[in-house]
């Protein structure tokens, strides 16, 4: 009698890498500014993000070497995390850093501070803290800058609401065109 033993393959680990939700602010804008850029994670968790990050900034900017971030806002904060063929040390402070910032640092070139945008941001929102992130006035702290976005989102509700309020009541309604007209 002989045995058949059906050999499945190991499952093949796959990587999606969506790209990078990144902004970063001109070399050559407001010297002394509070932001560099704005990082939209898509979780919070760090061990999975920093690799891309960190690959993306490390030709840019210096190999980055430490990141320090609040923990208030991170569920888990692995003590170093691996990036293609160096290891970043990650680091917090709890009083000392705005919650809503990520404070990268390069032994040869120096520091940089990008507002951490929550994953779960709406896409228009998220683009909006983007560009004031870096814009060439930029000025707020990355916690203004999430008060004001959150601002933002009410007030582009409160005109939704308005407008199909507007629409409820017969403000709009459907558009007739020539063609409609004639039939």
């Amino acid at each position: 009698m002989t045995a058949t033993i059906l050999c499945t393959p190991a499952v093949e680990k796959r990587t999606f890498s969506l790209p990078l939700r990144l902004a970063l602010a001109s070399t050559d804008t407001t010297p002394g500014a509070l932001l560099d850029g704005a990082w939209w994670p898509r979780s919070r968790d760090l061990a999975a993000e920093l690799p891309a990050l960190t690959a993306v900034l490390d030709p840019l900017w210096g190999r980055i070497t430490h990141v320090t971030v609040n923990p208030t806002l991170w569920p888990v904060i692995p003590r170093k995390v691996s990036v293609e063929g160096h290891v970043v040390s990650v680091g917090w402070f709890n009083g000392e850093q705005d919650p809503h910032k990520l404070l990268l640092l390069s032994y040869t070139v120096g520091r940089w501070d990008l507002l951490v945008i929550p994953p779960q941001t709406d896409p228009a929102i998220a683009t909006w803290l983007m560009t004031a992130a870096t814009g060439p006035l930029r000025s707020d702290t990355a916690s203004d800058l999430l008060e004001r976005g959150e601002s933002q989102r009410i007030m582009t509700e409160a005109d939704q609401a308005r407008e199909a309020a507007w629409d409820s009541e017969g403000g709009h309604g459907p558009r007739v065109t020539a063609s409609a007209r004639s039939a």
